[in-house]
């Protein structure tokens, strides 16, 4: 699903934080109900997603600034200021918490409110995290949307045999301060790499700097391709990791198209655009008086594969035809 941003949506995305105080206490005035909406990233880098919940929320009948307020709170991928924020949307007495952009902002509105609704989206198993009792039925003021994108290891790595059927060792980059995505990631690409006869070497970034520092290491190493696990830091930092694997001529799979928009190789995972619209849509149902612990745990159920056919010329790769004819699409 691809959403053009214009000009309104793009300015409310970038004025959230900067208007919040303001309009939610306007919006409370005329019993206008509040979402608060927390986000572990940037408002530009985030700024198609945040139109595909606002289109979520309109589907349920809400149109931001008409009969609904949004208030957005950004972390700037600072995921310590996650607790403060979530702090500030509970004391503007928000109707429902909205998290995106990763589990911390879900553990951070947990964390903080045991009786404000919160809609999450998370690629992980939210019963494993601790945010619902179970898929079916939450039980308590969390419910959302699970789009798997840690799960579908196997099939990313298989995509990548598929593209380079050459490669022997591929380096998988992982960021530690994401534990659960790493352990996951990490148990389920060693199982799979077994299964295909490939050897793994595991690599680990938490900031940009050692995003570099990572692909310096690739160089010394020289593996045969490289892949990204699922994580904000990132999908955040698409530009520098496409920019880099080109620099160092490595073929590079994500599970984020905007990895590949930005000039990376192939993506395989979950519609995010589309998985904000489920939240969205998620979190008007519970704007007109729905119960999270009634609504089950949604799970993302279009995948796509995304291939940047320049840059797979850029690297000296022949796309297979089979590869070319289930893509969902091609970047040329």
């Amino acid at each position: 699903m691809t959403v053009t941003i214009g000009r309104r949506e793009l300015l409310a995305a970038l004025g959230g934080a900067a208007a919040a105080w303001p309009i939610a206490p306007r919006a409370q005035q005329s019993s206008m109900p509040v979402i608060g909406f927390l986000n572990s990233e940037t408002p530009i880098g985030f700024a198609p997603q945040a139109a595909a919940f606002r289109q979520g929320v309109s589907e349920a009948g809400y149109v931001e600034g008409e009969n609904v307020a949004i208030v957005y709170r950004w972390a700037d991928n600072q995921v310590g200021r996650l607790p403060e924020l979530a702090a500030e949307l509970v004391r503007l007495e928000v109707a429902v918490f909205a998290t995106t952009g990763g589990v911390a902002p879900a553990l951070a509105a947990k964390a903080t409110t045991t009786t404000i609704p919160i809609v999450f989206m998370v690629g992980e198993d939210p019963v494993n995290l601790g945010l619902v009792a179970s898929l079916a039925r939450p039980n308590g003021n969390l419910t959302g949307i699970n789009f798997f994108n840690s799960e579908l290891v196997a099939k990313r790595l298989e995509l990548l045999r598929e593209l380079v059927p050459a490669a022997t060792r591929v380096a998988v980059l992982v960021n530690p301060a994401n534990a659960t995505s790493t352990e996951t990631t990490v148990r389920d690409v060693e199982l799979a790499a077994r299964t295909i006869g490939l050897q793994i070497q595991v690599l680990n970034a938490s900031t940009s700097r050692e995003i570099d520092a990572a692909f310096a290491a690739l160089a010394r190493e020289w593996p045969d391709a490289l892949l990204v696990a699922t994580d904000t830091l990132f999908t955040t930092r698409r530009v520098q990791m496409s920019l880099q694997a080109m620099r160092h001529a490595i073929p590079a799979t994500y599970s984020a198209r905007e990895v590949v928009e930005a000039g990376g190789l192939m993506s395989y995972g979950s519609n995010l655009t589309d998985a904000l619209r489920q939240a969205g849509a998620y979190t008007g149902r519970i704007l007109k008086g729905a119960k999270p612990a009634d609504l089950p745990v949604v799970q993302a159920s279009k995948f796509e594969l995304v291939i940047n056919a320049e840059t797979a010329r850029m690297l000296g790769l022949t796309v297979p035809p089979t590869l070319l004819a289930t893509a969902d699409e091609v970047i040329e």
